[in-house]
């Protein structure tokens, strides 16, 4: 069962802003990172359930889950929702791994 991949305007920009800030259009290193982190949402409508729950999960009462894409010290949380029922994945924001956890308040609806 293959699952329809949203952004969430907050994941938009955030994914908009990595590609400005990695200088994706000017440096074939940076453009295939990004493509890569593309993918790996773009993966995620095979097999949603792949990743672990978010630890803001709880906080937001919501399913949250979270892939991770790079490699040490530039990782990136994907953060994401599932809803079985429309069978669409909501990709809420991309946010470097260092960052501090979301607040429940802060979990972007859709």
């Amino acid at each position: 069962m293959t699952y329809l991949v949203k952004l969430a305007l907050r994941a938009a920009i955030d994914l908009e802003t990595l590609y400005l800030e990695k200088n994706a259009s000017e440096s074939t290193a940076a453009a295939s990172w990004y493509n890569g982190l593309e993918r790996a949402v773009a993966g995620l409508s095979a097999h949603p359930d792949r990743c672990p729950a978010a630890s803001e999960a709880r906080a937001a009462k919501r399913k949250l889950r979270n892939l991770l894409y790079g490699k040490k010290p530039h990782v990136y949380r994907v953060i994401y929702e599932v809803d079985e029922a429309r069978q669409t994945i909501w990709v809420l924001t991309v946010r470097h791994g260092a960052r501090r956890k979301l607040r429940a308040s802060d979990v972007p609806k859709v």
